[in-house]
């Protein structure tokens, strides 16, 4: 497996008989080989070739790797002083996208959570000069989002002071979820007292108004990686790919599943659901916390001949050193 994907050549029973410390002989050799191919994991693409690992190899190599490989204390440091280098929430995001791509030769991609899910730390109303309204929210980790809104209520600056001053004292640390099912209920316990200040916020906080997928931020590097590699000669499969990796929703579903996943990395070998030519790609996943609650995912997407000993245990240690990066902001 690691002359293949060294090479990227079918390997032959002479070229691992001379990497192989156990002094095998090529006959030996060729005999084994024969069973894998049975096995379904080593296929020969013409009868004087060597043999090439099948995606069902990749994914047996690959689950061996994740528990037993270990991050070298250079790429250890190359990524603590990369993203300590970082001075704002934005740019610990572009870094870490950045050295994702080149610890993988891949595409290296950072998620954010849902809005919907975000930690919020401090919420503004600005009331534009056209009536609609600037709503500012900053989370955990000093992230900044902000979207302008027109709703058929219409609000004073001083209405839109007062519920962001209330939403601040009273919600510093939820997620807007938490917020929008709190509002929910104190309206119905306290309508008399607090009806006018809650609506206002309720409204403010509506899942029509904040929510949806169309909030998320992704930020990607290492397309041009992706260009390079050899398994991409078909060119229309190429174009698809780089389009997929363009529009980015369909990256964003990828990596949001590593959310709910049992595994702390999640491996997957073929990426149908990006494209026709999703077949010779690899995932490796890992969501990232801040404050102790997840909050988005990161990865790598590569070609399936990638060298997933780095790239599983750099997604191991740049989602835990971004979380606490994020944290410390």
């Amino acid at each position: 497996m690691r002359i293949y994907i060294e090479t990227g050549e079918p390997v032959s029973s002479r070229a691992v008989a001379r990497r192989s410390a156990e002094m095998l002989s090529s006959a030996t050799i060729r005999n084994i080989m024969a069973d894998l191919e049975d096995e379904g994991l080593l296929y020969q693409p013409h009868t004087s070739a060597g043999r090439v690992p099948t995606p069902s190899a990749f994914r047996f190599y690959a689950q061996q790797v994740a528990g037993q490989a270990s991050l070298t204390e250079e790429d250890r440091e190359m990524i603590r002083r990369e993203l300590a280098a970082a001075s704002t929430p934005e740019e610990v995001m572009e870094r870490a996208s950045h050295v994702l791509s080149v610890v993988s030769h891949g595409l290296g991609i950072i998620v954010s959570p849902p809005l919907s899910t975000t930690v919020l730390e401090h919420v503004r109303f600005l009331l534009l000069p056209d009536g609609r309204i600037l709503v500012v929210l900053i989370s955990a980790g000093g992230l900044t989002r902000d979207k302008a809104v027109r709703l058929e209520h219409s609000f004073t600056q001083e209405e839109l002071d007062r519920t962001a001053e209330f939403l601040n004292r009273h919600y510093a640390g939820c997620t807007l979820d938490d917020i929008r099912a709190d509002l929910q209920l104190q309206i119905v316990r306290e309508r008399e007292k607090y009806d006018q200040l809650l609506q206002n916020a309720a409204l403010l906080c509506a899942p029509e108004i904040l929510g949806g997928d169309a909030q998320l931020q992704i930020y990607v590097e290492g397309a041009a990686q992706i260009v390079a590699a050899r398994e991409f000669t078909d060119e229309q499969q190429l174009r698809e790919l780089l389009a997929a990796i363009e529009e980015k929703k369909k990256l964003v579903v990828l990596l949001s599943r590593c959310i709910e996943a049992p595994e702390p990395v999640q491996v997957q070998i073929g990426v149908d659901e990006l494209t026709c030519g999703g077949e010779h790609l690899a995932l490796i996943a890992a969501p990232y916390a801040c404050h102790d609650r997840v909050q988005g995912s990161l990865g790598v997407l590569g070609p399936m001949r990638m060298h997933y000993e780095r790239a599983i245990t750099a997604v191991a240690y740049v989602a835990k050193v971004f979380g606490k990066t994020l944290s410390e902001s």
